[in-house]
């Protein structure tokens, strides 16, 4: 009987481990939409320049190349208000970016839209989660938060209506409201809130960055 009884309480225990798993992966978050499949680039579509700076590797999205941007092409594109996810990791001296609110274009840096800058030691002082050019995240805010090259952190973009929130790690790097009507970012890029996708940027051949993950909830 008792052992009966001590196998029963082993085999809830693995039920209810199981269970708390699963609540936890990203797959069962509320209202989020999966947006990349961790085996194809379905869904999304490359800029004509350089395209073998991505490919998939084991669930990854892996940018290691020249300048290239992906695109997010799927259904829930464009987007307006939404709350983004995804899992990151850069290696040493790596810069990346995910881009929102932005367009497709085939050559180039995006014109459009807001940067999230991906950087934990490459040499632009604009470090992970800066709303980069607006609002910049230092290195010691970076550091306070815990974020180091070779381990995943966890991405959030939100944005409503005028406001972006930028968080790391459940850590609020940004909380920015665009002025009613905002000058141009400069003549070469229009950094203002419309609506559009996402785009990840592989910004140079020494620069490696993965992405895991990736999921949108329309708000």
């Amino acid at each position: 009987m008792r052992v009966f009884v001590c196998s029963l309480a082993v085999a809830l225990g693995c039920i209810l481990s199981c269970h708390v798993a699963t609540a936890e992966s990203p797959e069962s978050e509320d209202g989020f939409i999966k947006i990349f499949d961790g085996k194809t680039m379905e869904g999304w579509k490359l800029a004509e320049e350089n395209t073998d700076a991505w490919h998939v590797e084991d669930g990854k999205l892996v940018c290691d190349g020249e300048r290239c941007h992906a695109f997010y092409a799927g259904p829930l594109a464009p987007m307006k208000d939404f709350h983004f996810k995804a899992e990151v990791m850069t290696t040493p001296g790596s810069n990346a970016g995910i881009y929102f609110h932005t367009k497709y274009q085939p050559t180039g840096w995006p014109k459009f839209g807001y940067e999230c800058q991906v950087n934990v030691s490459h040499g632009d002082p604009k470090k992970t989660s800066s709303l980069y050019a607006v609002e910049n995240v230092s290195a010691d805010d970076l550091a306070a938060a815990g974020i180091k090259d070779n381990q995943w952190y966890t991405q959030e973009i939100i944005v409503t209506g005028r406001r972006i929130q930028l968080i790391v790690n459940g850590k609020t790097m940004v909380d920015y409201t665009e002025p009613e009507n905002k000058p141009a970012f400069d003549k070469n890029f229009e950094r203002r809130l419309d609506e559009g996708t996402i785009a990840l940027q592989a910004h140079d051949p020494k620069s490696v960055c993965y992405f895991r993950n990736l999921r949108v909830k329309p708000l």
